[in-house]
């Protein structure tokens, strides 16, 4: 009995139609990395679990895909993983690479991530991610820039997003401030899920975290912060509940900063303060970034931060670096769920020749290499069946125009140019059909 064809949980197969949409994201993505000096680099899909392992707190070790050893050391304990974000392969990269590149070091990586996630809308077990960092510079121009970048993606893609920020010196602030200064984790693992459980389910795991309900009580108003708030007037608000911390005043101080910066380029972009904005992993030392779009209800579809010294842990201390990722696979849906892909990427084929025979087939096969060096992408149905046929492929792959070809367009040195939507047809030379096509 033949097998069942499957793939596993959390995978998707994509066709033609969705490759066209991926490749029109990821070129719209590396295009603008690219006006701001960021270079391709790619990293392998597994790493060392020494590698891995430690760098995304509890939550994210429990979702690390292992892989088994074979052959001698088949019985061991896996040594390998795929990795899990871009970002430590990309550390790891830099202190192994350290003597071949300039600092700051900037680079963006256009790769696929395993999570050993629960599947469900949204979120996959293999998903790409579009990677941008700056490394070896202390400056808050590189949080600017990826604003920017922010920005402009999502402005060349139609969609109406907002920037949450915060930054990981506030929140160790607000664990001191409430008298938990080494809860700083747990304090940031729980209140990263308010949008997700609420406030009572933070607090009860908060409570389940090893905190006094005296120090849950100085955290709500923080947790229970307004809506429709001004960032100005947060910021004043947090100043005051911050101002016996040293470190959360640092913090203050680099966001007021940013949004000095953010105002002196003209950023349009809808930007918020969000004190609950925690960012689950670890390695995140100042700013913070989530992208949400405003239209779709699907999560964070971009998010990074600020990180001190990642590459520390492989030798290399004292390096600091900021990155954002865009999750590709979660745009994808947005950009479905808004009808917003342009409709031409519904096919990829401008014009297809028709034939009637085997001497028009030829005849058709050295125009369309004539199309194709002066850069129209076009296809020969490979075989002068019936007509219906020819144009039925044409109609399924939603070919714009045909080119038909018979013995009297042949002797005219001319082809029939169908117009597939409108069903109208014109007798035109190669140089009318160049330029129709171009149109």
């Amino acid at each position: 009995m033949a097998q069942k064809p499957s793939i596993p949980k959390g995978t998707r197969d994509f066709g033609q139609l969705e490759m066209a949409r991926r490749n029109y994201i990821f070129d719209t993505i590396k295009g603008v990395f690219s006006l701001y000096g960021f270079q391709q680099i790619e990293t392998p899909a597994m790493e060392n679990i020494g590698t891995l392992m430690g760098k995304y707190g509890e939550e994210g070790d429990k979702l690390l895909f292992r892989i088994q050893n074979s052959g001698e050391k088949a019985s061991l304990a896996p040594e390998k993983g795929l990795r899990y974000d871009l970002t430590v392969p990309f550390a790891r990269y830099v202190v192994q690479h350290r003597e071949e590149i300039s600092f700051p070091f900037k680079r963006f990586q256009i790769q696929p991530v395993w999570r050993a996630d629960r599947p469900q809308k949204g979120r996959y077990r293999e998903f790409y991610q579009c990677d941008v960092d700056v490394i070896g510079s202390d400056s808050l121009i590189g949080e600017l820039e990826l604003i920017q970048i922010v920005e402009e993606v999502y402005r060349r893609l139609g969609i109406n997003v907002c920037l949450h920020i915060n930054n990981r010196k506030i929140l160790a602030g607000i664990a001191e401030v409430i008298g938990a200064p080494d809860k700083m984790i747990d304090i940031t693992v729980a209140i990263d899920k308010l949008d997700k459980i609420g406030v009572d389910a933070v607090n009860d795991e908060l409570r389940e975290r090893g905190l006094s309900e005296e120090q849950v009580a100085k955290l709500q108003p923080i947790l229970n912060q307004e809506s429709g708030i001004k960032n100005q007037d947060k910021m004043a608000q947090l100043r005051e509940f911050l101002k016996n911390s040293e470190i959360g005043l640092k913090g203050i101080e680099e966001m007021e900063e940013v949004f000095e910066l953010i105002e002196t380029t003209g950023v349009k972009l809808n930007i918020e303060l969000d004190l609950c904005l925690a960012r689950g992993l670890n390695y995140y030392t100042g700013a913070i970034f989530e992208v949400k779009a405003l239209d779709a209800q699907i999560g964070s579809i971009t998010g990074g931060g600020r990180y001190d010294n990642l590459t520390g842990i492989f030798g290399l201390p004292g390096v600091s670096g900021v990155g954002i990722s865009f999750g590709a696979d979660r745009i994808y849906d947005v950009l479905t769920e808004l009808d917003l892909f342009p409709k031409e990427l519904q096919s990829a084929t401008q014009v297809l020749f028709a034939t009637f025979g085997a001497d028009e087939l030829r005849y058709a096969l050295r125009w369309a290499k004539a199309l194709r060096e002066a850069g129209i992408t076009t296809e020969v149905y490979p075989e002068p069946t019936k007509m219906k046929k020819q144009m039925g492929y044409a109609d399924a792959k939603q070919i714009p125009f045909v080119a038909i070809v018979g013995g009297d367009e042949m002797a005219q040195n001319k082809v029939m140019l169908k117009n597939m939507s409108s069903g109208e047809q014109k007798l035109v030379e190669f140089d009318e059909l160049v330029k129709q096509l171009k149109r």
